[in-house]
């Protein structure tokens, strides 16, 4: 029996998801922030993850993002700005790293962009519209179904920010807020499930070619 996601009337009359403030939302800008918060990173083992791009609107453009990369700890994220070649080396290394893993919702197209702006392969990925698939819910959940379903709790997101300029050199506050609420929201929400590790359907980087359409 097909599962149900809630529908967005329903989402739209549940209490405000509760997520990270500014103050635990943290932009890299020096080598030594890079090379710091890729320490933390690495230490929690497990993560939320999601990238935001400069948005198109011509039929035709390609998009030359990502320019903002997100990680997503249990108290406080980072945010990876693209234009800072400086966290380069740092953001490629979290990217292949097998020991940390990424957690986040259709992050298919964040492996094709992330392949093409950096030529690495995005490894030890959870996406977590698979494990809701596996579970019965055959339409894709999404960050905010799969907040309103687990948590009975509406995740906001505004279209005014979300197609914003996010290859800009300084990240508004809004912005900020929602790029780390989107990663903080998909790790919290994979905490809840309770899985064991084992059960976890991590891709690997040796599997990623397969699950993209030719």
């Amino acid at each position: 029996m097909n599962k149900i996601a809630p529908t967005k009337t329903e989402i739209s009359l549940l209490e405000p998801f509760v997520g990270l403030t500014l103050e635990h939302i943290l932009v890299p800008a020096t080598t030594v922030e890079f090379a710091s918060a890729t320490s933390e990173i690495m230490a929690a083992g497990m993560v939320g993850f999601d990238t935001e791009s400069k948005p198109t609107f011509v039929v035709g453009d390609v998009s030359e993002g990502p320019h903002v990369v997100q990680f997503a700890l249990h108290d406080k994220a980072f945010l990876f700005q693209l234009h800072r070649a400086e966290g380069h080396s740092f953001l490629i290394e979290l990217l292949q790293s097998e020991q940390l893993i990424k957690v986040g919702f259709g992050l298919r197209s964040d492996r094709k962009h992330i392949l093409a702006k950096l030529g690495v392969h995005f490894n030890a990925v959870v996406d977590l519209n698979t494990v809701f698939s596996k579970d019965g819910y055959h339409k894709e959940m999404g960050v905010r179904a799969a907040v309103a379903q687990v948590f009975k709790q509406r995740f906001a997101k505004a279209r005014h920010v979300t197609t914003s300029n996010w290859s800009q050199l300084q990240l508004t506050p809004q912005q900020m807020l929602y790029a780390a609420n989107d990663a903080y929201a998909a790790l919290k929400v994979l905490e809840a499930l309770n899985m064991r590790c084992d059960d976890l359907p991590i891709i690997k980087k040796e599997h990623s070619l397969n699950l993209d359409p030719a």
